[in-house]
């Protein structure tokens, strides 16, 4: 049986020897979360700070720092979400492997919530100003929860049924919210509360909300799965956690979590928005202020035992990358029977998620013909595209199953190596010039607005990649140097951006004419213009990062010797990525060097962090 709430959890793993009591007093403004940065880096332990600053709660960080104790905590129900997955994805196994599947009947048995008037949760009642203060980069606006768990209903249709639980970030305070009474709501496009928002203002109403934070660990997962429209997180929370999820009523509330340690109740007011932000988040940027909706504060709730969890939001990888490979186990084998075709997907967490995904597909459309082209894999790329959160790809590079029946998207090097081989960079691009990207994406022409562009690759190897930068490369002046990052794949320094949005920048187009009738990057399909190439060449995730989450394709990519025929545009040599930070992006996340130092000195030798930082 799983977790009931958050103090069974925790007292379970402090007797594994998973979690450790952090006794010295820590401010929850900067410190905690470079505290908690550091361990997660190093695969350490869940940690309990039971001392932090003028915050009258502990503060739980690192629940979910590890696939292995993510496993863990979910261990007595993993084996019944794998049974209804398989059956999912083939019910003859029923009848193939009756005594695994006799289980799953009783599983789906946790996907109802319950009602109970035992309610931990409202026990107390307190502040917005008396919730930990959290703030993890040194340029948020305000205080945020990390790990808050938005519950919302269908104005419409009311009722478990057609409810959504999401990880929305909430603001306690900063900009112009009154103290205690109002708190930000900043949701992304392509989220489940979007739809009820829009109902509500639809019918000239309130939408009503609760914020949880804590409870079951279950919910906290619950949260971020990227559930098919129509099934409640409810339910997976039931499933995951082993027993149905108990809701209590409170008059002219939605229903509580009864086993939160904390509950906000408000409404969103129909058109009515406020400035929310700047906070640093996962493509390793500062998604800046913005206009977004705001709870109007009736009520905050806490147990009597109440554990404050959170997490810092950061450039991958952070405690959200742990999430995200455990949701991709559990969901990982249903992605081939949601579009017909798809072997695999991966949206690479080096590049921020969205930035950057990975598919390996099927290409029967013409299987006599005697050269394979793309076919079938643009049909299963728009299929992609088309759905959930996958449709927020900026690039999508897909490839054929059955030239390497054995090559697999997570091996990114031999992915990208397979692609780059055979990619035909005159007919192989495919790009949405005008379309919606990712809220927190800042490459693009503004918020929500950039484009895509599908790299299709099937048929026989096209090129060898070379390994080493070319001997005696000439460079315009202002570029250089050079550095390889993979196999067929150069980056190469580039002077200072000054492109504005929207635009081309004139620097990169006469870079591609210098070398139109030069040959210099035969081997190197692909080059990537960066501000720092020896740091983009130092790692994979260096490359990743720089290069997906700092382009705009519509803008940013170029090619040598680039032609259009009718309105397909290609390049008959070296693809070219234009990754410098431009004049409009959001800036880097970066530490505060004071608090950084203050930690150094806590974890020295006989230090009362010594073993953790």
């Amino acid at each position: 049986m799983g977790y009931r709430n958050l103090q069974e959890c925790v007292a379970d793993l402090e007797r594994h020897g998973m979690l450790v009591r952090v006794p010295t007093p820590l401010d929850p403004r900067l410190e905690v979360g470079a505290v908690q940065r550091r361990v997660y880096r190093a695969g350490g332990p869940v940690l309990l700070f039971t001392n932090p600053v003028g915050c009258g709660f502990p503060l739980l960080a690192n629940l979910f720092g590890t696939l292995e104790r993510t496993r863990f905590i979910f261990r007595d129900t993993l084996a019944d979400i794998r049974r209804l997955v398989a059956l999912k994805l083939d019910p003859l196994s029923l009848f193939k492997h009756p005594l695994d599947a006799v289980h799953a009947p009783f599983a789906a048995l946790h996907l109802l919530p319950r009602t109970t008037s035992a309610a931990p949760v409202l026990e107390c009642r307190t502040a917005l100003s008396s919730l930990p203060q959290i703030v993890s980069w040194p340029k948020d606006g305000g205080a945020f929860i990390t790990l808050p768990q938005v519950y919302t209903e269908s104005p419409a249709r009311p009722g478990f049924g057609k409810s959504n639980l999401g990880m929305y970030r909430v603001q306690l305070s900063g900009n112009s919210y009154e103290p205690d009474r109002q708190a930000g709501l900043h949701y992304q496009i392509h989220r489940g509360i979007g739809a009820h928002h829009a109902e509500a203002i639809e019918r000239g109403e309130p939408l009503r909300v609760n914020v949880f934070v804590g409870g079951p660990p279950s919910m906290t997962v619950a949260a971020v799965m990227p559930l098919p429209e129509g099934i409640p997180e409810l339910s997976f929370a039931g499933l995951l956690g082993g027993h149905r999820i108990p809701m209590t009523r409170l008059p002219g509330h939605l229903p509580v979590s009864a086993e939160a340690d904390f509950c906000i109740c408000g409404v969103v007011d129909p058109g009515k928005t406020l400035p929310e932000g700047p906070f640093g988040d996962h493509l390793g940027y500062y998604s800046l202020a913005h206009e977004f909706p705001f709870i109007r504060v009736e009520a905050v709730y806490h147990r009597r035992d109440a554990i404050w969890p959170f997490t810092t939001v950061g450039r991958p990888p952070q405690e959200d990358t742990s999430f995200g490979a455990f949701i991709h186990e559990l969901t990982g084998p249903l992605i081939p029977s949601v579009v017909a075709g798809v072997k695999e997907v991966h949206a690479v967490d080096a590049a921020g998620v969205h930035p950057l995904l990975l598919a390996m597909a099927s290409e029967r459309y013409v299987p006599y013909a005697h050269e394979r082209h793309p076919q079938e894999l643009l049909t299963i790329a728009n299929a992609i595209l088309g759905q959930g959160q996958l449709s927020l790809a900026k690039y999508l590079f897909i490839a054929a199953q059955e030239d390497a029946p054995g090559l697999h998207t997570h091996d990114i090097p031999a992915f990208l190596g397979h692609c780059l081989e055979r990619v035909d960079w005159h007919a192989d691009l495919h790009f949405q010039t005008a379309t919606t990207i990712d809220t927190l994406d800042y490459s693009g022409d503004g918020l929500n607005q950039g484009s895509k562009v599908v790299v299709a690759c099937a048929g026989p190897v096209r090129r060898t990649l070379a390994t080493e930068a070319p001997a005696g490369l000439e460079l315009p002046a202002c570029f250089g140097p050079v550095s390889v990052c993979l196999p067929g794949v150069l980056a190469i320094q580039g002077p200072k951006s000054g492109q504005g949005r929207g635009e081309c920048d004139a620097a990169i187009e006469e870079f591609c004419r210098f070398y139109g009738e030069r040959a210099g990057f035969e081997g190197f399909p692909l080059l990537v213009i960066c501000d720092d190439s020896g740091f983009t060449a130092a790692t994979l995730n260096n490359l990743l990062w720089v290069a997906f989450t700092r382009s705009n394709p519509a803008t940013d990519i170029y090619g040598i010797n680039a032609e259009t025929r009718g309105r397909h545009w290609g390049c008959r040599g070296a693809l070219v990525i234009d990754a410098r930070v431009k004049p409009f992006h959001a800036p880097v996340l970066e530490d505060d060097p004071a608090v950084e130092r203050k930690i150094d000195e806590l974890g020295k030798k006989g230090g009362p962090l010594e073993g953790l930082v």
